[in-house]
């Protein structure tokens, strides 16, 4: 990677994670304007439905995506923009596109469990070169550059390289995993997840696959895997684990969630592993709606 490549990167991961942590303010004191200190009591309609009757949206959701939208128009005018509440192409552009989530985990946002995520990745040619993920509850942030490792602040009282647990068992791995919302796709991943269940030290389902990316950076799960995510979910995670040493396997640039494609980040030492038994029991193998 050139040194002008390096440079631009960088630039991209600080804006990815100054563009997070402001969101996140947001979507802090959001929670406690709108909700009860726990459960889903609202003052008033500040909760919607999307693809399913599960799958809420909440006001928080927009008006973080356009807090967002707007802060990266200010820094990056010229670039296009994915994200999860007001869209747009899923199709590879040139330049610099910025694939984001406002708030990923929001039915753990909507129900007070303190485990939802911002998410900014900027992304080249489809590929992510930089990106932050910020825990909002932990006010822990996560972010990465491409070929300049994984970091956090917010774990120790300084900031840390991330790097991936050094096990070589996958007997003894700790797996993430998410279900999606439709129920035909729940049938499967729920079969599937019966299948890997003997094979590992148990399964964890934390309700936000940007987290989950980072927790296998991190160290804090071994595996990750789901079906169905969209670029959103896997476009700042995904380098993130990766750059933190992760084996990782997305989705192709342009796909879509309703294609059912895995996603897949392990540590290092269980990856080859992990994956030939994700391949005996069909867990390669794409989840259509």
């Amino acid at each position: 990677m050139s040194e002008t490549a390096v440079s631009e990167n960088a630039a991209l991961a600080a804006i990815a994670r100054t563009v997070a942590e402001e969101a996140a303010e947001h979507v802090r004191s959001r929670r406690t304007e709108l909700f009860a200190p726990t459960g889903t009591r609202a003052a008033d309609a500040s909760v919607s439905s999307k693809s399913t009757p599960t799958d809420p949206v909440t006001v928080a959701d927009t008006e973080t995506e356009t807090l967002i939208r707007d802060l990266l128009r200010r820094e990056r005018p010229g670039d296009e923009i994915l994200g999860e509440e007001a869209g747009g192409s899923v199709a590879v552009p040139n330049g610099v596109r910025w694939v984001v989530d406002p708030i990923d985990g929001t039915v753990n946002f909507l129900y007070g469990i303190p485990a939802y995520a911002v998410s900014v990745a900027a992304q080249i040619d489809g590929h992510s070169v930089a990106g932050a993920v910020v825990d909002v509850a932990r006010s822990v942030t996560y972010w990465a550059a491409s070929g300049q490792g994984a970091w956090a602040s917010g774990l120790a009282p300084d900031v840390v390289r991330l790097t991936c647990n050094p096990i070589a068992d996958p007997e003894l791995a700790l797996v993430a995993t998410g279900f999606a919302y439709s129920r035909e796709r729940r049938v499967q991943q729920g079969a599937l997840m019966a299948q890997l269940l003997p094979h590992v030290r148990d399964i964890r389902r934390v309700g936000a696959a940007a987290l989950d990316l980072c927790m296998v950076a991190s160290g804090a799960v071994d595996a990750h895997i789901e079906h169905g995510l969209s670029p959103w979910d896997w476009a700042a995670g995904g380098l993130i684990a990766a750059e933190a040493g992760a084996h990782v396997v997305l989705p192709p640039a342009d796909s879509r969630s309703g294609e059912g494609h895995a996603t897949i980040a392990a540590a290092p030492g269980i990856a080859e592993a992990f994956l030939t038994t994700l391949t005996e029991i069909g867990g390669l193998e794409a989840m259509p709606d």
